[in-house]
């Protein structure tokens, strides 16, 4: 029988792919950028859509299908603040719940943020913070990657 499976397997030539993704599980994959400023302070957005107790976090949200994840934070970045950054390396990845993928990625701020424009829907509020006045409200994980 794994025999038979290997022959179609490879029969399927171009096909592969489609089953592939047809017979797996579907990720989601979050993707987080941790922005810095040339000043050494960390881009953290007030996310209307997080709990109370750790609303303050770095500019996030889900990879769409075709996209790197380079281009998902740079994305994610311009969407949520209207400001450019430039991705530098992997800082962190973590498996999530329910079939979900979490990647972090070091960013730089090109330029300051005189040219802040916050998504409304998804973003309460946005400042550079220095690492030693962090807000309380913000994910442990957050915290931890902001000082590394």
């Amino acid at each position: 029988m794994p025999d038979l499976l290997a022959r179609a397997w490879r029969a399927a030539g171009p096909l592969q792919g489609w089953l592939a993704w047809r017979l797996n599980a579907r990720f989601g994959i979050g993707v987080t950028g941790i922005v810095q400023a040339a000043d050494g302070q960390v881009l953290l957005l007030r996310h209307r859509l997080w709990p109370d107790d750790e609303h303050w976090g770095f500019p996030s949200g889900f990879a769409k299908r075709g996209e790197s994840l380079q281009e998902t934070v740079a994305r994610e970045v311009r969407e949520e603040t209207g400001l450019t950054v430039q991705v530098g390396r992997l800082s962190a990845l973590r498996s999530g719940s329910r079939y979900r993928l979490e990647v972090y990625y070091e960013a730089t701020l090109a330029g300051d943020i005189d040219g802040l424009v916050i998504e409304k829907r998804e973003i309460l509020e946005a400042r550079l913070f220095a690492l030693d006045a962090l807000p309380a409200a913000m994910p442990p994980l957050h915290r931890e990657l902001a000082r590394r």
